[in-house]
């Protein structure tokens, strides 16, 4: 049986219903779905839950994430690491599948090694439309550098501890992948002999990342530091990551924990206080759970201390809250991944609270 894996956070859906019902048309039925939602708003997760249980094929499983950052990675090997087929393919919400894909996907399995596929993207206006594969023509083709959508065998997979869950946010943690197996000496293979998987359109992370959203977390520079982290993997012949935790996700439990602990402390975005909370009290906690906030100054807005500064007399420097948001972000995601935390940022009252559970 062939492994389908869908990772997924907070897209529409009509375009998933679309993928589905593609799978619906498939000539091999010797597949099943593991639909992993990373953290959807809940009114949004009971929606998709629902749709996924008209279709027995699909097992649906829900991590509450949704205080943290979007992470490819880690959703996928919550599956991968349990995964009991030999092979598995990562899909996409946003992918339509030629009726003949999982037949295709079969013989490409006796090649033992990765297979990933030539795509077409569809336009945004053909993306709106609900029709047969066939039907559907106004889309441009990938290259060989887009790498998302991944025939793998599990045991090299599993061997190399799954995705790098360093990368947050999007980009990078396929081709990766990819390397890291190259690194091991494995195969992998570009697929174009025909065209099997169609791609619904949808705005890209950097269109998302310059809005002014207060809905999603995001990270300034993100994806330089993720395709900077990419070419380290290519240089240093990297191959297997992770610790011993791969996989493991925040659980209900853990989630409620964070959500009830009482508040620690509060602090400014005087940039001393930042600092000191994120590098001198921070690594000095080992157990409990400890939550902090970080709210503006209101002497930051007032006369005097713009008087003051104007005239270059002795002020405190201060963050914007931007800049917090990123060292906050950049700090969760470097040393604390593989523990249980959250972070809110609330731009309407200029302030962010994170939480992190220490063992």
């Amino acid at each position: 049986m062939l492994s389908i894996l869908y990772p997924y956070r907070n897209r529409d859906s009509k375009r998933i219903k679309r993928s589905f019902d593609s799978l619906l048309e498939q000539t091999n039925k010797n597949f099943e779905v593991f639909f992993i939602d990373y953290g959807s708003t809940p009114d949004l997760a009971v929606d998709i839950k629902r749709l996924c249980q008209n279709y027995p094929f699909i097992s649906y499983q829900f991590y509450p994430t949704q205080y943290q950052p979007w992470n490819k990675s880690r959703a996928l090997n919550s599956v991968i690491k349990n995964l009991k087929t030999d092979f598995c393919f990562v899909a996409d919400v946003d992918v339509i599948f030629h009726p003949e894909f999982v037949e295709t996907a079969y013989n490409l399995t006796k090649t033992g090694q990765t297979t990933y596929f030539q795509v077409g993207y569809l336009s945004s206006s053909e993306s709106r439309k609900t029709k047969a594969f066939s039907e559907y023509s106004d889309y441009r083709l990938s290259t060989n550098e887009a790498t998302g959508l991944s025939l793998f065998p599990v045991a090299q997979l599993k061997e190399l501890n799954g995705f790098d869950e360093f990368y947050h946010f999007w980009g990078a943690e396929d081709t990766d992948m990819h390397i890291r197996l190259k690194n091991a000496g494995y195969g992998v293979k570009f697929y174009d002999e025909e065209l099997l998987l169609l791609h619904q359109w949808h705005p890209s992370y950097q269109s998302r990342e310059r809005t002014g959203s207060t809905s999603e977390l995001k990270l300034s520079g993100i994806l330089p530091l993720n395709h900077q982290h990419l070419k380290n993997a290519m240089k240093n012949g990297i191959t297997k990551i992770n610790n011993d935790s791969w996989g493991e996700n925040l659980s209900k439990e853990e989630f409620d924990e964070l959500e009830e602990a009482a508040l620690f402390k509060e602090v400014t975005n005087e940039k001393r206080q930042v600092e000191d909370v994120l590098f001198g009290q921070l690594p000095g906690f080992k157990t409990g759970i400890i939550k902090i906030r970080i709210v503006t100054d209101p002497f930051e807005d007032t006369l005097k201390y713009k008087t003051k500064r104007l005239l270059g007399k002795k002020v405190p420097e201060y963050y914007t809250l931007t800049e917090v948001n990123d060292k906050v972000l950049l700090h969760l995601i470097s040393f604390y991944r593989d523990i249980p935390y959250s972070v809110k940022v609330n731009h309407d009252n200029y302030e962010i609270e994170v939480a992190i559970k220490f063992s």
